[in-house]
């Protein structure tokens, strides 16, 4: 799906692709942590930069480490306190060996502090997110690069969902109340869900009834224009928490922690975990809710341009 993206947005081929593709956890992180040191040695940066809280986030990390590269950790500080998400484990373990940890929100500094990281041989800074940048850059080409309302022919009353973290998908009795709220909720008005293969595969081989509007994944613009139309979001996703809240919805987060706390005590998103009438009750209750997100939880926009001046005074 990365070719997708590199052509929608006008990002630059990659000079290395490590072509790992699937496998359990420990396999693809060593499989990444031996491929990463290759192109370490061979391009010998400056800096190493990761960014969030995936696999290869992790094995760049200690690849770079290993060789006494400086690490540098865009979206540090993030913490769900649920040690189960390999999420949470990378993101834990990346931290702790960076030296420039930058964190999108007040939050994520304050987790940090916590943990004792001002005692670390480490820099820590408040920048705002880099999605909240991504978003503000792209938004205006949404129109223009984005078909699918057109395709799917919805009037902008529907719900957007996703539905992809293992601790749902291999989870059946999980899967199955999610499938039956969202069932529940298309009763009442569309559900769109952008679905991919692997939990097709997992709905089908369980024989899970899912009768809503299932697409397959989309691109960004695609999704972007999803979230623009629609008249709220449920997900088990972190990014489109935040992206929600970028474009003014509600959101009903199927998992039952959140590392964007800060979205919960806003009064924006609500936990409701895999619990069908839980997430029937939430949904019911804030439906007609609507969402300001005046207050720049994630930044003004140029967190970006904040990480590359600190990293250029650095070096």
């Amino acid at each position: 799906m990365s070719d997708v993206f590199f052509s929608e947005m006008d990002i630059p081929t990659p000079h290395h692709n490590l072509e790992i593709h699937g496998g359990n956890h420990g396999a693809m992180t060593g499989r990444m942590l031996e491929k990463i040191e290759n192109v370490l040695l061979a391009e010998k940066p400056d800096v190493v930069l990761v960014y969030g809280d995936t696999n290869s986030t992790l094995a760049g990390a200690l690849a770079a480490v290993k060789l006494h590269m400086p690490v540098a950790h865009v979206e540090a500080g993030l913490r769900s306190f649920e040690m189960k998400m390999p999420e949470e484990v990378n993101r834990i373990l990346t931290d702790r060996i960076s030296r420039y940890l930058f964190c999108p929100t007040s939050t994520a500094v304050k987790n940090l502090k916590n943990e004792g990281f001002e005692k670390f041989p480490c820099r820590i800074d408040q920048c705002g997110d880099v999605m909240y940048d991504a978003v503000q850059y792209y938004r205006p080409q949404i129109n223009r690069k984005s078909t699918v309302l057109q395709q799917l022919n919805v009037k902008g009353d529907y719900v957007l969902a996703t539905l992809h973290r293992a601790e749902n998908t291999n989870d059946v009795g999980r899967l199955k109340q999610i499938c039956e709220a969202l069932t529940e909720i298309h009763r009442q008005t569309p559900v769109v869900l952008p679905l991919h293969p692997r939990t097709q595969a997992l709905i089908k081989s369980n024989a899970i009834a899912l009768p809503v509007t299932v697409i397959d994944p989309v691109g960004y613009f695609d999704m972007l224009a999803l979230l623009e139309n629609c008249r709220l979001v449920l997900t088990d996703s972190g990014g489109l928490q935040k992206e929600a809240y970028f474009f003014q919805k509600f959101c009903i987060t199927l998992r039952d922690q959140t590392e964007w706390v800060e979205l919960v005590e806003a009064g924006v998103n609500r936990l409701a975990g895999a619990d069908k009438p839980t997430i029937l009750n939430v949904f019911n209750e804030v439906r007609t809710q609507s969402v300001s997100s005046a207050s720049q939880l994630y930044g003004d926009g140029h967190a970006a341009e904040k990480i590359a001046s600190v990293l250029k005074t650095a070096s």
